[in-house]
This record gives structure tokens, sequence and C-alpha cells, in this order.
């Protein structure tokens, strides 16, 4: 199973990305979806969080400031990054399981990860 990330990059201070995260080999909406990131010199952690339902859940340190979303249509996963902070920088990367949602590690499936940094 293939989970392909994009959208990573440098950008400023105060500055935006947004990630997508695609698949060809299942359906995104009815599995768990999570995006996590492993900063410098630290574990991995769970970002944000969405269940087949649609209910999303965020780390604090990101609230208000990360929206993840899906559009089932083009079977992709989103992560809209806001108001970016350096210590956002880092390797982030979309996870799915067909039953653990939240922000184990323990997902199933993982992608390649992409980098972000921010300056």
């Amino acid at each position: 199973v293939q989970l392909v990330e994009s959208g990573g990059g440098s950008v400023q201070a105060g500055g935006s990305l947004r990630l997508s995260c695609a698949t060809s080999a299942f359906t995104l909406s009815n599995y768990c979806m999570g995006w996590f990131r492993q900063l410098p010199g630290k574990e991995r952690e769970g970002v944000a969080s969405i269940d087949t339902h649609g209910s999303a859940a965020y780390a604090e340190s990101v609230k208000g400031r990360f929206t993840i979303s899906q559009d089932n249509a083009k079977n992709t996963l989103y992560l809209h990054m806001n108001s970016l902070k350096p210590e956002d920088s880092g390797i982030y990367y979309c996870a799915a399981d067909r039953y653990r949602c939240g922000f184990s590690t323990a997902y199933e499936y993982w992608g390649q990860g992409t980098q972000v940094t921010v300056s």
C-alpha cells in the first residue's frame, strides 16, 4: 500500500503550506487518517487525525493553525498549515489505519514523508 505525500517546502514564519496525501490502494474515507511529524531530535508525534465519520482531532501545539481535511472525489487527504513557526519544521507523514484513529504511531500504512522548513 502506497501513501504519497506532497506539498512540503520552505516558507517564512507566519506563512502557509498545504500538504497532500493520496493513494490508489484504498478509499481514504473508509480509513482513519492521520498526519504526523518528526521534528529534529524528537520522536514522531501526531499532529491531526480524522476518523471515518469526519471528526477531526488536533495536537494542542497546532490547534487553530492547522486543519485536516479530505477530498473524497480526489481520494486525497490534506493538512492546511497556517501561521507556521520555526518549531513546526520537520518531516511530515500521513498514515492510514482501518481501525486505529488518533495519535498513536501504530498506524498500519505510512507515507514516505515530506520536509517542511520554516525560517
